[in-house]
């Protein structure tokens, strides 16, 4: 696909870099030189210095012939005119806009062809608030992915001392859980990934990604580690608009605070939420943490825009007694880092965003498409069309579908039925197939197995 990618930063040099290695043909437009010659330097990919929303900077990127436009710039605005001129001006075919603020996003009827022609909206700020929220509601997890519509989950936890499944062969999960359907997609034993079958034994610190409908998550994971208390108090450090959008999402389930140093912002969100309670301060001011009873706390999330920050505060309500911290980290060399060690969960702003735009970059019909394990690893949910002509997965048991190597099969979700795979599951046309791929080099094999003949049409 011939792609232009409008902005430099974190998500779209991330972007660039994952879509560069599936041979794309790139263009990143932005202002900033430095950051142009690093992508340059680093990819194959081309860079033009200009404004992004400019007709003639368009033009120079090969807007006239381009099949995506991505506007991810720091500005809602220039992304918003960057894709009406790409619509009037170039007849771009798909155009995907990142945009924050609140005030545009509540406001439907502004993006159609007739008014501001955006074909997809990515939101970072919702996107991370969502996915920060399924965390707080499965104690024990690291990674939780909605599929179907929230019907199956995807999970990731690390096996720890307790839990029934430690030392014990995958199959004895049918012993456990007898009532119960999962499947175990992959391990990283090491950082090192291991395609499992029903003979691999779980060890203690092993990564597990599991696969299962809604309702089974929480047995599962008591199966992997001591199974832990619900999450109750909830301390939030950084009160922008993730902090703000999460404490709407969750106060009426958890006891919230908020610390939050700038005093406007304070009474901001002091009349915009219900039942938080809001304290003006800094989230690395160790009398405010005690004296806020900090060793109570079930969760405590570090949601600043400075990492530095988020990971000082983070430490320091550790130290003094929270059961357990995340962290946004923007940086993607920490985020390894840190959470091999005192922070539980480190995460990362631009991988959630990347997975939501590369679900409109895939060939196939893709619904969605996550990025896992510091991004060398994707979770997808594909539709299966066609029949047995046409299509290379419909009419054929999971077993007989040429998956690429390190490509599992984990569930299909057939209307609100949730099948967990197994060899002799037959996929059928419209069922929803959800897939791990542990290297990414493969994703291309995987688009060309949804990828339906032309003879079906």
């Amino acid at each position: 696909m011939k792609i232009i990618i409008l902005g430099a930063g974190q998500v779209g040099g991330t972007l660039a870099e994952h879509l560069a290695s599936e041979a794309n043909d790139i263009t990143v437009v932005d202002l900033d030189t430095e950051r142009l010659r690093d992508l340059g330097d680093r990819l194959d990919i081309r860079t033009i210095k200009g404004m992004a929303s400019f007709p003639t900077v368009l033009r120079q990127a090969g807007a006239d012939d381009a099949d995506l436009l991505v506007a991810v710039t720091n500005s809602d605005e220039v992304n918003m005119t960057a894709c009406q001129v790409a619509y009037t001006l170039f007849h771009t075919p798909t155009r995907i806009a990142r945009i924050r603020n609140s005030a545009y996003l509540s406001r439907d009827e502004l993006f159609a062809d007739e008014a501001i022609p955006v074909d997809v909206i990515i939101s970072p700020e919702q996107l991370v608030t969502n996915y920060i929220k399924r965390l707080i509601e499965y104690p024990g997890a690291f990674q939780v992915i909605d599929f179907a519509e929230g019907k199956a989950q995807l999970v990731a936890v690390k096996a720890y001392y307790g839990g029934n499944l430690i030392g014990q062969q995958i199959q004895q999960i049918k012993t456990l859980l007898p009532n119960i359907d999962a499947r175990i997609v992959a391990i990283y034993r090491h950082d090192h990934p291991i395609l499992p079958n029903g003979e691999t034994i779980i060890e203690v610190d092993d990564i597990v990604f599991f696969i299962t409908a809604k309702n089974n998550v929480r047995s599962i994971i008591n199966l992997l580690r001591r199974a832990e208390s619900a999450n109750r108090r909830i301390v939030i450090a950084g009160g922008g608009n993730i902090g703000e959008r999460l404490a709407e999402a969750i106060e009426t389930r958890y006891q919230v605070k908020i610390i939050e140093h700038n005093t406007v912002r304070c009474r901001e969100l002091s009349e915009k939420l219900d039942t938080s309670i809001v304290l003006q301060g800094s989230a690395s001011d160790k009398e405010l943490l005690v004296e806020e009873n900090i060793a109570e706390a079930d969760v405590f999330l570090a949601l600043t825009n400075d990492d530095e920050a988020n990971i000082m505060s983070s430490l320091l309500a550790k130290q003094l007694g929270a059961k357990k911290v995340m962290t946004i980290v923007n940086n993607p060399a920490y985020v390894k880092l840190i959470q091999a060690n005192t922070i539980d969960i480190a995460i990362s702003p631009q991988n959630i965003t990347i997975g939501s735009l590369l679900t409109h970059v895939r060939r196939g019909d893709m619904v969605s498409v996550h990025s896992l394990h510091q991004g060398v690893a994707e979770a997808i949910e594909a539709i299966a069309h066609g029949d047995e002509k046409s299509s290379k997965v419909v009419g054929r048991t999971v077993e007989r579908v040429g998956l690429p190597p390190g490509t599992t099969i984990g569930a299909i979700v057939r209307g609100d039925e949730v099948i967990i795979a197994h060899d002799d599951t037959l996929i059928q046309s419209e069922d929803h197939i959800i897939l791990f791929v542990v290297d990414k080099k493969y994703i291309r094999d995987v688009e060309r197995l949804f990828e339906v003949s032309i003879g079906f049409f």
